[in-house]
């Protein structure tokens, strides 16, 4: 029996955060998340019971296509990626499927067949799996089964860029380190964009939150990749906080980061503006792109937000 994956959408845009801003990117969202961070946009992040959630109320029945969700201020700005409500809205298709649903948002009047490798730049477009969490163990089953419909297809049609964009605390699976340390399964780059989530700022505690040694082992499997690729000069991975200008959140910040980085994490850390939306980013970015160049980090608008505005599916 073949087996299928649920996944919340799958879209083609541009890589909106961090090192690879700009990057005609292939997205897939997957569903379900251990974390889910309902403190983000809230007065006070730390005390729950003070929390807003505008998706709780929100009738799921109103709506057939999750882009017709409305992007909520409050609360995770995907919780249509795991909230159990929105589940009759998730897809459900084998790793075969995937990649052809894949294939078919990339076509367009410039590459009619849907290619990575864009037959009118003849730049290459990423794959960046998302979700949700797109390393917790289902979804990290699904890659390698799509990974094995990839394969077998001739270079243009297939990415030589994987971006996870992940929580960082989903241990890797035997099996995905096996299929993904041998280069015949695999002979392109690996990418994991972390954004760990602070207490203070997303509601969720450290002790479930914040795993180092889970990172440092996304780092080790992506730099034996690279070591073997010898392709590339980009990070193996990189670090992503979405941060607000409270001096609580920053002290935080400080107190995580020397635990990633004695764990000898040394990926480049790019901060965000928190908001959901266009208008609360806007409040707030400069004074975050000010703490943060301040103390050395790199700044990260999320583009697409300033591009498409509070959509879904960019």
């Amino acid at each position: 029996m073949i087996k299928k994956y649920a996944y919340s959408e799958s879209f083609y845009s541009v890589q909106g955060e961090g090192y690879y801003t700009g990057v005609p990117s292939a997205w897939l969202r997957f569903y379900l998340c251990n974390l889910q961070c309902n403190g983000f946009g809230q007065d006070d992040p730390t005390n729950p019971d003070t929390y807003e959630l505008p998706y709780e109320s929100f009738d799921p029945l109103s709506v057939k296509e999750i882009t017709d969700l409305p992007v909520w201020e409050k609360g995770c700005d995907s919780s249509y990626s795991w909230a159990k409500k929105f589940r009759h809205l998730q897809k459900k298709e084998s790793g075969a499927e995937i990649v052809e649903t894949i294939r078919k948002n990339m076509i367009n009047e410039f590459n009619p067949e849907g290619d990575y490798v864009h037959p009118y730049s003849n730049q290459r477009a990423h794959l960046v799996l998302t979700g949700g969490e797109p390393l917790m163990k289902h979804a990290q089953n699904a890659t390698l089964d799509i990974w094995d419909a990839y394969k077998i297809k001739e270079d243009r049609a297939r990415p030589r860029n994987i971006t996870w964009e992940t929580n960082g605390t989903q241990a890797l699976t035997d099996d995905f380190v096996k299929s993904f340390s041998n280069r015949g399964f695999y002979s392109g780059e690996l990418f994991f964009s972390c954004s760990p989530k602070l207490f203070t700022v997303s509601g969720e505690e450290n002790k479930r939150a914040i795993v180092p040694e889970v990172i440092k082992q996304y780092d080790d499997l992506a730099k034996l990749n690279r070591v073997r690729s010898q392709s590339s000069q980009a990070p193996c991975g990189q670090l992503k906080f979405v941060m607000g200008t409270g001096k609580e959140q920053w002290d935080e910040l400080e107190y995580v980061m020397k635990q990633i980085r004695d764990a000898g994490v040394d990926w480049p850390v790019w901060i965000m503006p928190i908001g959901a939306r266009e208008e609360s980013q806007r409040d707030i970015a400069g004074d975050v792109a000010n703490m943060a160049q301040a103390r050395g980090y790199c700044v990260s608008a999320r583009v697409h937000c300033y591009l498409w505005g509070n959509e879904i599916g960019v």
